[in-house]
């Protein structure tokens, strides 16, 4: 799988590629990660790669003939088929959410090629004639694409077989499958008494009994009721799309959370 980003900023990349568990993913090749700045396709002595929109108005707007120079030049190294290219990816606020399912199949693909806009965005023309999908992280705007493209990557990398040290660690996570789609229950960890700002804070007592039956229920319970309070839009979809056994119902029932 290999993701080509075309950034005015590759040093941001650096560090992350280096740091944390996922590096595991890209020093591995599973995650082949390459950077591209578009000012090495930009002419002149400044290798200018942004002017004023027309129109008027605040900001910039990056041109398009460097980034369609470098997009020739990926496409030229990545070498392939005409019917098989990895689609042109811009972050952007008005693209479709990014969310687990959308991870789970880049996951399944052969990559893409990443482009983070900066500035007022970039020339439309350009978008038209290349992207084939825009993606967001949220309803809210960022002063460049490269920490959406960073959280792509690292949401897919940490699902790529190895990279965990818990293979399973995943299938816990909230919005997964094994989950239903729910958020996933808290956890807790020593020392089985904190003493906190209010006083003690214990453990909660089945946690400690080691009755893997009744842990696994507990966490199910904390996990829809986590779910029903803060995300009742995904205990909705659980339910419209019939994951819910009978026993979650009863429970929801009796906290009144259905």
């Amino acid at each position: 799988m290999r993701f080509d980003v075309v950034t005015l900023f590759p040093e941001l990349f650096e560090p992350f590629l280096r740091c944390g568990i996922n590096r595991r993913a890209f020093e591995g090749g599973q995650v082949d990660v390459r950077l591209w700045n578009p000012r090495d396709w930009a002419e002149g002595n400044y290798r200018r790669v942004d002017d004023r929109p027309f129109g008027g108005g605040p900001g910039m707007v990056m041109m398009a003939e460097p980034l369609w120079r470098c997009l020739q030049a990926i496409r030229a190294e990545r070498a392939e088929p005409e019917g098989q290219r990895a689609p042109a990816v811009l972050f952007s606020p008005i693209g479709e959410r990014l969310d687990h399912a959308a991870v789970e199949g880049w996951c399944a693909s052969a990559g893409a090629v990443l482009f983070c806009g900066r500035y007022e965005g970039i020339d439309q023309r350009f978008i038209d004639a290349c992207i084939d999908r825009q993606i967001s992280l949220g309803d809210f705007v960022l002063s460049g694409g490269e920490i959406a493209a960073m959280a792509m990557l690292d949401a897919v990398a940490r699902l790529m077989p190895g990279v965990l040290g818990d293979e399973g660690s995943h299938q816990q996570d909230s919005f997964n499958p094994a989950l239903d789609g729910l958020l996933d229950s808290p956890h807790h960890t020593r020392p089985e008494v904190w003493q906190g700002p209010a006083g003690p804070m214990a453990v909660p007592e089945v946690l400690l009994g080691g009755h893997h039956a009744l842990i696994g229920r507990y966490r199910r319970e904390q996990s829809l009721a986590l779910t029903a309070r803060l995300r009742p839009d995904l205990l909705q979809r659980a339910l419209d799309g019939q994951r819910l056994d009978a026993a979650d119902k009863a429970y929801l029932r009796k906290q009144k959370l259905l």
